[in-house]
């Protein structure tokens, strides 16, 4: 039997269940190991203060690596550009909804002063740009509990992954869903990763779920990523979709107070999408992005 590894959030065992029911469907019985991650022990600091890639995923992949765990299931944006020797990526299956939702009351219906909800610096700092008459607070823990916190009046809205309220059956509480123009989402925002020794049994019986236009899109927005050396706690957006058998590519790079925010886009092959990500990030990057993340990693 084969061991998915995941982490042991609502959103996160949903993920670890429909890859289960897949392989299923497949005839490859599995079970799902729960790990406790960095990111999950630490609730009450933003994310963007504790530093570090692979919150969310190191512990997960030691578990791959020693033998623990047959798969991984992960949200795609939480996993570092670099994966550790021994790992890489049996399946990117196809995505959700990538983009940013408001849930509460939509960004034109908050008053001045207002406090919005967000644990993520890429969505703080386009928000005010958008609207810096708001008042933008942090917002940790997992997605019920977010939830909860708003119900209580903490926050006016809150911002979150619109693929997490979809999958959850919650899609009723989303107030709005922004366009990738005007909130361009996180890399990888939507999609899942399945992560495997490659040629190990996890990794056959998993490949069969990969998507190839998903996979195109999101390899071109981790060349970005890769491009720019940011890991996911830095305020890069991007967001790649794929038509007629063409790639295009959106992505944007913000101060953290939103003074300044510079945008880029690319087109290509799909068979180029891990260079189409490199060259827009060498774009903006020449265009200014560079001195905005020196001054994030300052």
């Amino acid at each position: 039997m084969l061991v998915i590894a995941s982490r042991g959030s609502q959103l996160a065992l949903w993920q670890a269940r429909w890859v289960e029911t897949k392989l299923a469907a497949l005839g490859h019985a599995s079970r799902i190991e729960i790990v406790k991650t960095t990111g999950d022990r630490i609730t009450e600091v933003p994310l963007a203060q504790v530093g570090g890639k692979g919150l969310f995923t190191k512990e997960i992949e030691e578990a791959l690596l020693d033998g623990r765990a047959d798969l991984a299931v992960h949200s795609l944006k939480d996993l570092p550009t670099e994966l550790p020797e021994g790992l890489a990526l049996a399946a990117v299956p196809e995505r959700e909804d990538a983009r940013d939702a408001v849930v509460g009351k939509r960004l034109a219906d908050l008053p001045a002063g207002a406090r919005v909800g967000t644990s993520s610096l890429r969505r703080a700092a386009q928000l005010r740009k958008l609207r810096p008459d708001l008042a933008i607070e942090s917002v940790r823990g997992n997605l019920d509990t977010r939830l909860r916190k708003l119900a209580e009046g903490r926050y006016d809205a809150i911002l979150l992954a619109a693929a997490g309220l979809k999958r959850l059956g919650w899609e009723d509480r989303i107030a709005e869903i922004l366009p990738a123009e005007v909130m361009c989402s996180a890399v990888g925002q939507g999609a899942l990763a399945i992560e495997a020794r490659p040629g190990s049994a996890g990794w056959k019986a998993s490949m069969p779920l990969d998507h190839a236009p998903t996979r195109a899109a999101v390899t071109a927005e981790r060349g970005l990523l890769a491009a720019l050396g940011g890991g996911c706690q830095v305020p890069i957006g991007a967001h790649a979709t794929v038509e007629d058998g063409r790639l295009h590519l959106i992505a944007i790079v913000a101060s953290p107070d939103g003074s300044e925010l510079i945008r880029g886009e690319a087109d290509g092959f799909l068979s180029d999408a891990e260079a189409v990500g490199r060259r827009l990030g060498a774009d903006l990057l020449a265009r200014g992005a560079r001195e905005i993340l020196d001054a994030v990693h300052g």
